[in-house]
């Protein structure tokens, strides 16, 4: 393969023929024989009763010697039966599973949403791990200039979160309800097991709890109040968007409290446009 261009990254070859290739010497390492393989699809697609799960002679042979790709459902079969792990096969195909929290970034959805990934698609990033101990952090300053040591995290590692123990959601790019509290296109870090609504305890707007919460239509981020079996949510005071009253229990459901977000400083984003 020729040299790619300065400035370009080389990609890996992920062809379906080198999978293939993949696939059967991961079933010669086992000393199984087209037939096995065959016998034991069919035990998984009973157990499921689908059909689909069967990996047929003809089929594998195809898969490893001409680059066939396989179903969904063989895939799975060949899984298990070869003791792979699904993901990394996908990415054998040029399926990139680890980068999905990632591409899930690319998307832009106008209506805020829980984001349901996996701790194991969480995305990663560099951040800065050690810091020139002679700084003066009550200034402002380029990163760049003090960072001594770079280092690859978890995206919800940064700053201590503990993926095991939180769900995420997306303010959509049209959801102004909390803004500038929280602007749209904001990654929410949501801790479930806060999901009792405070009523009283802060001494300022910014200490206020803020919720995410579930309704037949939709999802919404928003600061909470009860009264009378009534849950109101409640806008940033600075947007354009209305309180809106729920029953409650009833009508609608806490996901659980906002406790970290991550938001886009992009100022090339376009300006709020009011309808």
């Amino acid at each position: 393969m020729p040299n790619a261009p300065a400035g370009f990254i080389q990609r890996q070859d992920h062809s379906t023929e080198g999978a293939g290739q993949r696939l059967r010497r991961a079933r010669e390492r086992l000393n199984l024989k087209f037939r096995d393989v065959e016998l034991f699809s069919q035990q998984i697609a009973e157990r499921h009763g689908n059909p689909e799960f069967v990996v047929l002679i003809s089929r594998l042979s195809d898969i490893e010697n001409q680059g066939t790709l396989p179903s969904i459902y063989r895939l799975y079969s060949l899984c298990c039966i070869y003791r792979l792990d699904l993901n990394e096969v996908l990415g054998w195909y040029g399926v990139p599973v680890e980068a999905i929290a990632a591409d899930v970034g690319l998307i832009h959805v106008q209506k805020t949403h829980a984001v349901n990934l996996s701790q194991e698609n969480i995305a990663e990033a560099y951040v800065p791990i050690a810091l020139d101990p002679g700084i003066d952090l009550r200034r402002t300053f380029f990163l760049s200039e003090v960072v001594q040591r770079w280092g690859k995290l978890p995206l919800a590692l940064v700053g201590g979160v503990d993926v095991r123990r939180f769900r995420y959601g997306f303010v959509g790019t049209e959801d102004w309800s909390m803004h500038p509290t929280i602007p749209p296109g904001a990654l929410l870090v949501i801790d479930e097991s806060r999901r009792k609504i405070q009523t009283s305890g802060w001494t300022s707007q910014s200490e206020r709890p803020i919720y995410f919460l579930e309704h037949r239509d939709g999802h919404y981020c928003r600061w909470c109040s009860l009264r009378d079996g009534m849950m109101s949510l409640i806008p940033d005071p600075a947007s354009d968007a209305q309180v809106l009253n729920f029953k409650y229990p009833g009508e609608i459901d806490v996901i659980g409290q906002v406790v970290g977000l991550a938001i886009d400083l992009d100022p090339a984003k376009p300006p709020r446009t009011r309808s």
